[in-house]
C-alpha cells in the first residue's frame, strides 16, 4: 500500500494517514485481516516522526478499524468490518460535506455546484470507460 502525504495541506499528518488507511479499507484495497506497515519503516519511508505514525495507528484502533496483536503488529480488523455500505456512505458524506463548504466559501450557488459535480462525474465515467475498452 502506498501512502501520500501533503505537508502544506494543513491537515494533520496523522489524520491523512487515517484517512487513507480508512478509504482503502471501505474500498477493498486493504482486507479483514491484513497487516499494516510496521510504524518504524513507513515513519522513514514518509519521512515523519514514528509517534505520528503511532498516533494515527492508535486513532484507528480507537475507530475500530484496526487492531494492534502485540509482538505482531497491527492489522485491520476482522470483526465489525469497515467495507460495510453504511460506512463508506459515511466517508462518502464527509467528503461531500467539505465540498459543499468550500463551494460556500467560494460563493458558486447550488446549481453551478451541481452542474460542476454531474460535469466530474460525467468526466471519471469516460474515463473509466476508457480504460475498460
Amino acid at each position: 500500500m502506498i501512502f501520500q502525504i501533503d505537508f502544506k495541506s494543513g491537515k494533520p499528518v496523522y489524520l491523512q494517514l487515517v484517512d487513507q488507511i480508512r478509504y482503502a479499507a471501505a474500498s477493498g484495497a486493504l482486507r479483514s485481516g491484513e497487516p499494516l506497515p510496521s510504524i518504524r519503516p513507513l515513519a522513514e519511508e514518509l519521512r515523519v516522526n514514528r509517534n505520528t505514525i503511532a498516533k494515527a495507528y492508535a486513532e484507528l484502533e480507537g475507530q475500530g478499524v484496526i487492531e494492534t496483536i502485540p509482538g505482531k503488529g497491527c492489522f485491520l480488523k476482522k470483526s465489525d468490518s469497515p467495507f460495510n455500505k453504511q460506512v463508506r456512505q459515511k466517508l462518502l458524506a464527509a467528503e461531500i460535506d467539505e465540498a459543499v463548504v468550500m463551494a460556500h466559501h467560494l460563493q458558486v450557488d447550488r446549481e453551478k455546484f451541481l452542474a460542476l459535480v454531474r460535469e466530474r462525474l460525467d468526466y471519471f465515467e469516460c474515463k473509466v470507460k476508457g480504460k475498460n475498452e
